[in-house]
């Protein structure tokens, strides 16, 4: 049977609002620009930034049940999800894409969610794919035995999760002109867009390339909240070839990064915005006297 009560979100001690600060850096500055670090990464050890934000609603929306969600094989929200789980006692499922290899170990990512208490189903790639469609969705739950779970889906980003992000656009209304970050399913951005103030914006970096993000983005908005809402973009430039994609100038921009600022750069999402910044600056793509906030959502897991 499943619980009527919702977890205490507020026993995990979430430091919000989080951190704000300038980070001095001379690509900007002589530019006449200012860059801020709005740390999302430093809200809760475990529940890192965006992940905090998009889940916790939908932890308390799920009233105890057993939580089932989507992710690849070195997905942080599975990661977010098994720890909330352990932290919360709630059970989880975590639907795996691609097939289990039998007697190979799991990778480190997915053997951390199974410690944290993740139950870990795997599916066909194909079957992922589908996996919104409510016969295969239907067909899922089955087969991970998880028939009445609360889903949430891959990469958290729903009604819920849009709603919670909104609350980070509001921390920086009135401290920036422009609030970045990266982007994977527009949850965060979508919900970052609604609560920031008029004459604000939000720039969104994809990490993924297609070109799709800009009509999902905006459907998150029209479902959460009748419409669109804020100002905001993307600029789609700085993927480097997709998600979970890199390259050595870039892992050396991040080093570079991280020994100006003492600031640890996940690579696949934060560090491609950081880079984008750092191009728009020197393309002149912010009038001088801009305030830019780079929005860290992640930091590197162990």
């Amino acid at each position: 049977m499943s619980s009527p009560d919702a977890p205490d979100l507020a026993a995990l001690g979430p430091r919000l609002p989080s951190p704000l600060r300038e980070a001095e850096d001379d690509r900007f500055a002589r530019r006449g620009l200012r860059l801020l670090l709005k740390r999302d990464d430093l809200i809760h050890p475990e529940l890192i930034g965006n992940k905090w934000r998009k889940l916790a609603p939908n932890l308390a929306a799920a009233h105890g049940r057993t939580v089932l969600t989507f992710g690849g094989a070195y997905s942080n929200h599975l990661r977010a999800a098994a720890a909330a789980g352990r932290l919360l006692g709630l059970p989880t499922v975590g639907v795996v894409r691609g097939q289990e290899l039998a007697g190979r170990p799991l990778n480190p990512s997915l053997a951390r969610c199974a410690a944290d208490g993740m139950r870990l189903h795997f599916v066909d790639r194909s079957t992922y794919r589908r996996k919104t469609e409510p016969d295969v969705l239907a067909r899922v739950l089955r087969a991970a035995g998880a028939e009445d779970a609360y889903v949430v889906p891959e990469g958290g980003s729903n009604t819920e999760a849009v709603r919670g992000c909104r609350a980070l656009g509001e921390e920086l209304r009135g401290r920036a002109d422009v609030v970045a970050l990266a982007c994977g399913t527009g949850g965060t951005l979508a919900g970052l867009a609604a609560g920031l103030a008029p004459g604000q914006r939000a720039l969104g970096i994809p990490v993924l390339k297609g070109g799709f993000l800009a009509a999902d983005t905006a459907e998150l908005q029209q479902r959460a909240f009748g419409g669109r809402r804020g100002e905001w973009a993307l600029d789609d430039r700085f993927h480097f070839g997709g998600y979970a994609r890199t390259s050595a100038g870039l892992d050396a921009f991040a080093e570079d990064f991280e020994n100006r600022h003492g600031l640890p750069v996940e690579r696949l999402y934060v560090a491609k915005l950081l880079y984008g910044l750092v191009a728009l600056a020197e393309e002149g793509a912010f009038p001088r006297g801009t305030a830019v906030a780079a929005v860290i959502t992640g930091r590197p897991f162990p």
